[in-house]
């Protein structure tokens, strides 16, 4: 990694596991940063102290001799570079890698700390360097063809106030692709405005949610929104938890949850007549178990046109419903009707963006939270999946 040095000298400091190098700059045709001219003669030699990854648990430092030359042509002073050690830097580029790999591998910092031999600034420092430079040169592109968004918790503040981000999933590569402090219209089009080819975005899956609606068709006009299944089909799950509590006045059977939640053609054959005996003694809870049915039904069709078939077929046995629950979705089904039979012409789910959500959250938790949003946001998008 550093090719133009040449080794005159290596020894152990006395009391410390620190190894010492001493090597010279091999003397090469260098050109004035100022003027760029190549004439120049030699003005002084001076020796830099430059710390350099760690070899078998020690510690590394180089001391350099190199050369202050003086252009001929402008008459200004300047040191020639050593590749591999940026201007002003008194650490290697290979240094920098290795806490980076550090950084990754062990997790805690005082581990971090103790193997680089350098202070917490300096390990913050090199780590989101270098990952905001790999982001821009790896992880920087136009915007993909499918999308997904989902938010999920960042912190919390005080008199209970939450802080949100919202995740930007990349379904052709199957990556994060960004992340924005926030879940409003105005935050998420601050935050994604730069990012060039939105013509290129042709579906994007989303929850239920009408802020994210609407940032959609507005960022997006050519794109298609397709509502997630698994959301869909979780409308009526707390009426139904809700209105079996208030008929056993507990949470904790488990299995009976199950029973209620999960879709019939899942369950064994005396599950089923278990759970039809039960409901003839509750009927406000059979209605909403057979509409529960019904949605997992809708999802199984094959095809656009007998999906919308049942779509409305279902609707319209709503309006004859009296129960509150069954009103308010089928006023949900009406507001979300085409994003819904989106799905079944790309069959796109967000169920990748559910999943980079829990490795966020993961992430935090290692973490014990971020106070730095833009930490959090290098974190979570350079994380190797």
């Amino acid at each position: 990694g550093l090719p133009e040095l040449k080794i005159t000298r290596s020894y152990q400091k006395r009391g410390s596991g620190v190894r010492v190098v001493e090597c010279e700059k091999k003397p090469n045709q260098e050109y004035c940063t100022n003027c760029s001219s190549g004439e120049y003669w030699v003005h002084q030699y001076v020796v830099v102290r430059v710390k350099d990854a760690p070899v078998r648990d020690k510690s590394v430092e180089l001391l350099i001799k190199k050369r202050r030359l003086k252009c001929k042509n402008c008459k200004k002073v300047f040191t020639e570079p050593v590749p591999g050690i940026n201007k002003h830097k008194r650490f290697t580029q290979r240094f920098k890698r290795h806490v980076q790999w550090a950084c990754e591998t062990y997790r805690s910092l005082k581990l971090v700390r103790k193997y680089c031999r350098c202070s917490n600034d300096t390990i913050y420092r090199h780590f989101y360097e270098s990952l905001e430079l790999n982001r821009k040169r790896k992880l920087s592109y136009p915007w993909p063809k499918h999308i997904g968004i989902d938010e999920h918790l960042f912190k919390r503040g005080g008199r209970g106030q939450r802080e949100f981000a919202s995740l930007v999933v990349d379904h052709v590569n199957k990556r994060p692709f960004e992340l924005i402090h926030g879940r409003r219209v105005d935050d998420m089009k601050g935050g994604l405005s730069e990012i060039e080819g939105r013509s290129n975005v042709k579906y994007v899956s989303l929850d239920l949610c009408d802020p994210y609606k609407k940032f959609v068709k507005e960022f997006f006009p050519k794109a298609e929104i397709v509502a997630d299944k698994f959301h869909v089909l979780r409308l009526l799950t707390p009426h139904l938890l809700r209105r079996r509590k208030d008929i056993t006045q507990t949470y904790a059977d488990s299995r009976a949850k199950r029973l209620l939640t999960v879709s019939s053609k899942n369950l064994k054959y005396w599950e089923r007549q278990a759970i039809s005996s039960y409901l003839k003694n509750h009927p406000e809870l059979e209605e909403v178990y057979i509409y529960k049915e019904a949605l997992h039904k809708l999802y199984r069709c094959r095809g656009i046109n007998r999906a919308r078939e049942s779509l409305n077929k279902l609707i319209n046995e709503m309006a004859h419903s009296e129960l509150k629950e069954i009103k308010t979705l089928r006023k949900t089904l009406i507001k979300w009707k085409s994003e819904i039979l989106n799905y079944f012409v790309t069959g796109l789910t967000n169920a990748r963006a559910e999943g980079f959500n829990n490795i966020a959250k993961l992430l935090k938790r290692n973490g014990f939270g971020f106070k730095n949003f833009n930490n959090y946001r290098l974190r979570l998008l350079s994380v190797s999946f």
